[in-house]
């Protein structure tokens, strides 16, 4: 069985990023509207990312307002916790 991509990523260190990004709308620049971008990337540098609004600065019409990250890692070390007594149940 092989492993996703996805999976692979995590393994190297990628995690969960999510960005909301505020933009102007072009035909009318007072209102702002949201976009929810999704993808696996690396904290703090967030290479994706920061190619991702490249992409959407050089290319698309409605400026950049605001952009909020939330990163988490997905896969961590094993949290291991002693316990003092072990009961079996038939």
């Amino acid at each position: 069985m092989k492993a996703s991509p996805e999976f692979r990523k995590q393994m190297e260190g990628y995690g969960l990023t999510t960005a909301e990004i505020l933009y102007r709308m072009p035909d009318h620049p007072a209102l702002l509207q949201s976009y929810i971008w999704q993808d696996y990337d690396i904290f703090p540098e967030f290479p994706v990312l920061k190619k991702f609004l490249d992409f959407w600065t050089n290319t698309l019409e409605g400026p950049l307002f605001k952009v909020t990250v939330g990163h988490n890692k997905l896969i961590r070390p094993a949290e291991l916790k002693a316990i003092g007594a072990e009961y079996k149940l038939h």
